[in-house]
C-alpha cells in the first residue's frame, strides 16, 4: 500500500515537473518572439504551438522507451529518431501556423526564414530528452533485473538453509532412536525416558520452525535436552562442564547450531574409549559477538577410523556462510589429547 502512494508521489511530481519545463520553454520562446518584433498574439500562438507539439512528441518518446529499449543500436536509434520527431514537428507547426495566420504574409516569412534553427532547436531538446529516457530507463531495468537476481539468490540461499536444518532434524532422530532401541529390551526405563526427552526437544524445535535465529539460553536448552537423553545412554561415562558468562545471554544465534557439534563431541570422545569423558561448553562474548568453545578427549590414532560422514560440521560451515557470508567462524584444533571446536557467532541481540 505504501509503496503504491509513493510510486503515485512520483508520478505526480514528474507530471509537474514535465508541465513546468515546458511551460517555461514556452515562455523563453515568447520572450524571443516578442524580441523580434512578432506581435504579442502572434508570439503567444506560436509558443504555445511549438511548446505543446514538442511536449507531445517528447511524451511519445518517453512512452515509447517505457516498452521498447534499443540494444546495440540504441545511439543510431537516437540521432535517427531525432531527426525523423524533429521534421514532423516541423512541419505540423508551420501547417499549423500557416493556417492560423495564413492571410499575415510578414509572419510567413519570418515563419520561413526561421525554420532551420527551429529545426536544429527542437532536435537538440528531443536528441537530450531521447538520450536522458533511454539512460532512465535502461537503468532503471537493471535495477529490476538486479533486484530479481538477488531475489532469486536469496530465495535460493533461504531454501538451502531450510534443507540443512530439514537434514539436521532426521540425522539427530535416527541417531535417537538407534539409541533408544539398544536400551529398549534391556533397560525399557531408561528407553521410555530417552522417548519422553526426545519429545521434548523435538516438541521445542517443531515451536521454533520458522525462526532462523533463536536467543542463546534457548538453544543451550535444546542441548541440555540433548545431552540427556545421550546421558541415558552412555550413563555415568559421559559427563558435562557448561560454563555461560552473563553477557552472553544477550545474544540471539542460529537455532541448533550447537547440537551437531556436541554429536560430534561424543562421536570422538566417548566411541573409542570405556573411561568417563567430560565434555566442556564454554560460552564467552567478544566485542564482535559470542565465542563457544567445545572440547572434548580425542585420540589421533582411533579419529580417522570414526570420522563418519562430516555432516555436522560441514552443515554448520555452510550455514554460517549463508547468514553470514564468512568462511572463519568455525575453527577445530587437535592436540594428542583434546579436540577444540570454536564457533563464532556476530552479535545479534536477542
Amino acid at each position: 500500500m505504501k509503496e503504491n502512494v509513493d510510486q503515485n508521489k512520483n508520478k505526480l511530481l514528474l507530471s509537474i515537473s514535465y508541465t513546468l519545463g515546458w511551460s517555461l520553454f514556452s515562455l523563453i520562446q515568447l520572450k524571443l518572439l516578442q524580441d523580434l518584433g512578432i506581435h504579442t498574439s502572434i508570439a503567444w500562438v506560436d509558443s504555445l504551438v511549438s511548446s505543446i507539439l514538442l511536449a507531445l512528441f517528447s511524451f511519445f518518446i518517453i512512452n515509447n522507451m517505457r516498452y521498447y529499449l534499443p540494444g546495440k543500436e540504441r545511439y543510431w536509434y537516437t540521432f535517427i529518431i531525432s531527426l525523423a520527431i524533429s521534421g514532423l514537428w516541423l512541419l505540423l507547426v508551420r501547417i499549423i501556423l500557416w493556417i492560423w495566420f495564413r492571410e499575415n504574409i510578414a509572419y510567413q516569412q519570418f515563419l520561413s526564414q526561421t525554420s532551420n534553427i527551429r529545426y536544429f532547436i527542437s532536435f537538440l531538446l528531443i536528441g537530450c530528452i531521447t538520450m536522458v529516457s533511454l539512460l532512465w530507463f535502461t537503468q532503471k531495468d537493471a535495477n529490476e533485473i538486479n533486484e530479481r537476481e538477488l531475489e532469486t539468490i536469496q530465495l535460493a540461499k533461504d531454501a538451502e538453509l531450510f534443507k540443512l536444518r530439514q537434514q539436521l532434524q532426521p540425522h539427530f532422530l535416527f541417531n535417537s532412536l538407534n539409541s533408544i532401541s539398544a536400551l529398549a529390551g534391556s533397560k525399557p526405563e531408561k528407553a521410555r525416558f530417552m522417548i519422553q526427552q526426545l519429545s521434548d526437544f523435538l516438541r521445542g524445535t517443531l515451536k521454533n520452525e520458522g525462526q532462523e535465529f533463536i536467543p542463546l539460553q534457548e538453544e543451550i536448552d535444546y542441548v541440555q535436552l540433548y545431552l540427556e537423553i545421550e546421558k541415558v545412554r552412555f550413563g555415568h561415562r559421559l559427563d558435562t562442564n557448561v560454563s555461560i558468562s552473563e553477557e552472553a545471554t544477550k545474544i540471539s544465534l542460529p537455532s541448533l547450531i550447537l547440537q551437531p557439534i556436541i554429536e560430534n563431541a561424543i562421536k570422538f570422545g566417548l566411541y573409542d574409549t570405556t573411561e568417563s569423558v567430560t565434555i566442556s561448553i564454554d560460552v564467552q562474548t567478544f566485542p564482535q559477538g559470542l565465542r563457544i568453545m567445545i572440547t572434548n578427549p580425542y585420540d589421533a590414532d582411533t579419529s580417522i577410523a570414526n570420522k563418519g560422514t562430516g555432516f555436522g560440521l560441514s552443515s554448520i560451515r555452510r550455514r554460517l556462510f549463508l547468514l553470514y557470508g564468512r568462511n572463519d567462524l568455525i575453527k577445530t584444533t587437535a592436540t594428542k589429547t583434546t579436540f577444540t571446536c570454536t564457533l563464532e557467532i556476530p552479535s545479534l541481540i536477542s
